[in-house]
């Protein structure tokens, strides 16, 4: 199979292209960014599985009120696609940095009022319609930190190291997920009644001590270096950008292979951190250690995602994903299997194993998704591909496992055939879009005809 590597790359050099420190300050600001914004993200998540159903859904039946819950956290990732959109468009536009900032403080904000929504015994139906409010505001924020993050660190690096350096963005989501996990689990070791009462909301809360931090790191990076040359070359007459969103909507193909190429690794996030979790609390492990078993598979997964990100420099990311998809589609069952199992070393051999398995998408996707667009529609179109297979994956998983599973007389081999169906069709659109390149950067070059008039 002919895969995507960076070296194939439109429109970058072998030199590094933001100079002396930048590259570094870019990675370390997508890495950190990511997992600010993926700790408020994902906590939600976690906090859907085990709070929100007796909080703000305690009429209802526990399999009704999970799937409430559930319903509320599809939400956010209904949100992603519109934030990908939006700043992705004035990120191509009118800078990275600028909407980047943007995006962490509305992430920030918006996760602190979550943890301060009133419960309904105090403010009724209303408190529902704030914790909905504030779930698209973060999925609006989170649509257009990952574009922005991925992109900025990708275009700060060298063409041979492009995997490795948008490796730190996804590795900043597992940094969110395992610090998330860890707050909550901390705070779920209190009496069940103070947890439901008010533990649960001081994780939340400390949303804008990160969101402080976030913002002192991202003022030291500067601006992408190829934004700035298309700028500069559009002030000086070599073209007029079209915009972004006009030129993907001319040539949609890759926007659709990426959201085919990411649907399973969407898939199988969105079962790890929400159905999962919920399936092994149910089936007899404590939340507390459950979750702290989440956190430490996530901090190992953090260093598992950058070694697969530098690898995909190597051998090539399509090689890399298709082996993870077909991996994981053969490892589903027996994981669900360690899950019920009633033993600690099992469940966690399983964890680290997923979590393995996993990295060798997710580790190399970001910079398999930026290399096919264009510096003039690279914000917007890997926004757009991202978000919607977020969308299509991991937003209707939670609620559509927990539905199959409670429609199925709950039979976890119908979960496990549905999640390795969409890991085995996700290695064919990798498998197909790899062919399709041939060792030439395809799309790119169709994207920036349209997009620059050069005569």
């Amino acid at each position: 199979m002919t895969d995507e590597s960076s070296r194939n790359t439109l429109s970058a050099s072998d030199t590094s292209p933001g100079g002396g420190r930048q590259p570094v300050r870019a990675v370390i600001s997508a890495f950190l960014g990511s997992a600010i914004e993926f700790y408020d993200f994902l906590l939600y998540a976690q906090t859907a599985a085990l709070v929100f159903g007796p909080v703000f859904f305690k009429n209802m039946s526990p399999a009704t009120a999970t799937i409430a819950a559930f319903g509320t956290f599809a939400v956010g990732y209904l949100a992603r696609p519109v934030g990908g959109l939006v700043f992705g468009h004035f990120g191509d536009r009118l800078g990275r940095k600028k909407m980047l900032v943007i995006t962490m403080m509305l992430m920030g904000l918006a996760s602190a009022a979550i943890g301060l929504v009133p419960p309904p015994s105090v403010l009724g139906s209303w408190s529902v319609v704030l914790l909905v409010l504030f779930r698209v505001l973060q999925g609006i924020a989170v649509g257009g930190e990952w574009g922005g993050a991925a992109i900025l660190a990708y275009e700060h690096s060298t063409t041979k190291r492009r995997g490795f350096a948008a490796s730190f963005t996804q590795a900043g989501a597992p940094t969110g997920v395992a610090l998330g996990s860890l707050m909550l689990g901390l705070f779920a070791t209190l009496p069940q009644a103070d947890f439901l009462s008010w533990g649960w909301r001081i994780p939340f809360l400390l949303s804008v001590v990160l969101l402080v931090i976030g913002l002192w790191v991202r003022s030291g990076v500067n601006e992408s270096p190829e934004f700035v040359d298309a700028e500069q070359r559009e002030e000086a007459g070599a073209g007029t950008r079209t915009g972004p969103l006009a030129v993907l909507l001319r040539r949609p193909k890759p926007v659709l292979v990426s959201i085919g190429a990411l649907f399973g690794n969407f898939v199988l996030a969105g079962m790890m951190e929400t159905f999962a979790l919920n399936y092994a609390v149910a089936s007899g492990f404590p939340k507390s250690g459950a979750l702290l078993a989440w956190s430490a598979s996530s901090i190992f997964q953090i260093f598992v995602a950058v070694g697969m990100g530098y690898l995909s420099d190597i051998v090539g990311r399509g090689r890399l994903m298709t082996f993870g998809y077909i991996a994981f589609a053969v490892a589903i069952y027996p994981f669900f299997l360690a899950l019920s199992s009633h033993n600690w070393t099992l469940l966690i051999v399983a964890l680290f194993l997923n979590k393995t398995i996993h990295a060798t998408v997710y580790g190399p996707l970001a910079a398999f998704v930026a290399d096919r667009f264009d510096v003039g529609t690279r914000y917007t179109g890997s926004s757009a591909g991202y978000q919607l297979a977020s969308l299509l994956g991991s937003g209707l998983a939670p609620l559509g496992f927990t539905a199959l599973y409670a429609v199925s007389g709950s039979n976890i081999v119908t979960v496990a055939g549905v999640a390795a169906i969409a890991c085995l069709f996700s290695a064919v659109v990798v498998v197909f879009a790899g062919r399709r390149r041939a060792g030439k950067a395809v799309f790119a070059p169709e994207l920036a005809a349209v997009e620059t008039d050069r005569q």
